[in-house]
């Protein structure tokens, strides 16, 4: 892990044995990640990146396991993302705000290959952390790409009061404990240009601070917030997400998928606080 610090906002750890994603991320002390509290989905690229404040899912596939057109195999668990290693890191600055840099080249599970080109900057002035990808089809056919995002939070820091809040959700508020039993999960659209805001707290753990988080909708038009108290987890993930919540074939059939003709790319961004 390589820790990315500026002078004000969270404290992270940026992984490069998995796309440069979020490890720890430590806000007044605490780490809000969810660590071991996580479900086990039975593959240890995604334990491994649960347990962490950010990993991303695609670019070949995202959620959980569908067949490929041969019948024979799957695309994995979120896709072919995690595990793979960020190359050509740089550290630099540009007036008061902290940049880290990396391009992850991805071996796709149907044998295609692509590129992460990935910028993580923290603001100076307000601490805000903020992430610019592009995914580059570097194969030589057209592939159909997807993203999403998982911000995960140990529900542990969660309070009675600690709430969702934000203009995609029904009633603009909802308890962080939705639905009922042990687990719950919804897709909602977020938008379809400019950016989306979601706010999660207040938390007593980090301060009574709120998480509020920002995304491009141009890429990235839907919210899938899923939660998991099932022992021994005890998380909430928060996931802006380039496509519905239907299987693969569905998409397909209504012409959602995302096709990337070779050498060209998609732009995705968000953006995080705790204000």
């Amino acid at each position: 892990m390589i820790s990315f610090r500026g002078p004000r906002g969270p404290h992270l750890a940026l992984d490069p044995s998995s796309v440069f994603d979020i490890g720890s991320c430590i806000v007044d002390g605490v780490d809000v990640a969810p660590g071991r509290a996580i479900p086990d989905d039975g593959d240890p690229r995604i334990d491994h990146s649960l347990e962490g404040f950010l990993f991303t899912c695609g670019p070949d596939h995202i959620r959980h396991p569908q067949p490929m057109a041969d019948g024979k195999r799957h695309y994995p668990l979120h896709g072919s993302f995690s595990a793979h290693l960020a190359e050509a890191l740089s550290f630099s600055s540009e007036g008061d705000d902290l940049l880290a840099s990396a391009i992850v080249p991805v071996n796709l599970a149907d044998g295609g290959t692509a590129e992460l080109h990935r910028l993580w900057r923290i603001k100076g002035e307000s601490g805000e952390v903020q992430l610019a990808d592009r995914v580059i089809n570097t194969s030589d056919t057209p592939i159909p790409v997807f993203l999403m995002y998982h911000i995960n939070l140990g529900a542990r820091h969660f309070d009675e009061g600690t709430a969702l809040e934000g203009a995609m959700l029904e009633g603009s508020s909802m308890p962080w404990a939705f639905g009922e039993g042990d687990g719950s999960i919804f897709c909602v659209p977020a938008g379809h240009g400019g950016w989306a805001e979601l706010r999660l707290g207040p938390m007593t753990a980090i301060g009574g601070k709120r998480l509020k988080v920002r995304f491009r909708t141009d890429t990235l038009p839907y919210l899938q917030v899923w939660r998991n108290q099932k022992a021994p987890a005890h998380v909430l993930g928060i996931e802006p997400v380039s496509h519905r919540w239907v299987s693969r074939a569905e998409l397909e059939a209504a012409g959602e998928f995302n096709i990337l003709q070779p050498g060209e790319s998609r732009d995705y961004g968000l953006a995080f606080s705790f204000i």
